[in-house]
């Protein structure tokens, strides 16, 4: 199903289903562009908890996420160690991913690297990968891509920094939930 219109009348992309979270993330923050640093570590952690799982899974277990990594303060998770990566691994509202949870936390240091004498850098690093604006809206999931010449491109360029689960798919997906690229189906309410 590419379209779903929902309970309220209005037409969403059909993955949306009929989960409220769903919906609201959808509505409010799927393909709206997102900047700043903090905020862009946050979304490439959380997309690299997701792969491998769905989206909602991450999604109702965000506030814990938030928690759990300090508000995703760079400095802050930059500086966990041995202690709380055990803390992060025993705690039953996240992802308890060893590999995931380190790249987290050698993610934070990689961007106190990138950004120490130009704050900003990350966020102007990832939308210099913002592909040109299609002409022609995608009408089904089908028209969708895993992965696109600029995904892969940003990969290769987090990966050249130390970043790591930032594969060419999840960099597509940062992609999309950022607002890098707008995806929304043709028929969508949110699609313009």
């Amino acid at each position: 199903m590419s379209i779903r219109v929902g309970d309220d009348g209005l037409a969403r992309c059909g993955w949306v289903g009929s989960d409220p979270e769903y919906i609201r993330y959808h509505d409010e923050e799927w393909g709206r562009p997102l900047h700043g640093d903090r905020a862009l570590f946050e979304k490439i952690s959380l997309e690299g908890f997701q792969a491998g799982l769905s989206w909602i899974t991450i999604l109702r277990r965000r506030p814990t996420f938030r928690t759990a990594f300090a508000g995703f303060d760079p400095e802050l998770v930059a500086r966990f160690d041995g202690d709380d990566i055990e803390r992060l691994m025993q705690d039953p509202g996240i992802i308890r991913n060893r590999a995931k949870i380190e790249a987290t936390i050698g993610n934070a240091r990689a961007l106190l690297e990138l950004t120490a004498d130009s704050p900003g850098a990350l966020d102007e690093l990832v939308w210099s990968y913002a592909p040109e604006a299609r002409r022609s809206r995608p009408r089904s999931f089908a028209d969708l891509p895993a992965e696109t010449p600029e995904s892969k491109a940003l990969s290769k360029a987090l990966r050249a920094r130390g970043f790591r689960f930032v594969g060419p798919t999840t960099m597509y997906a940062l992609m999309q939930s950022a607002g890098l690229v707008d995806d929304h189906l043709e028929g969508c309410h949110r699609a313009v």
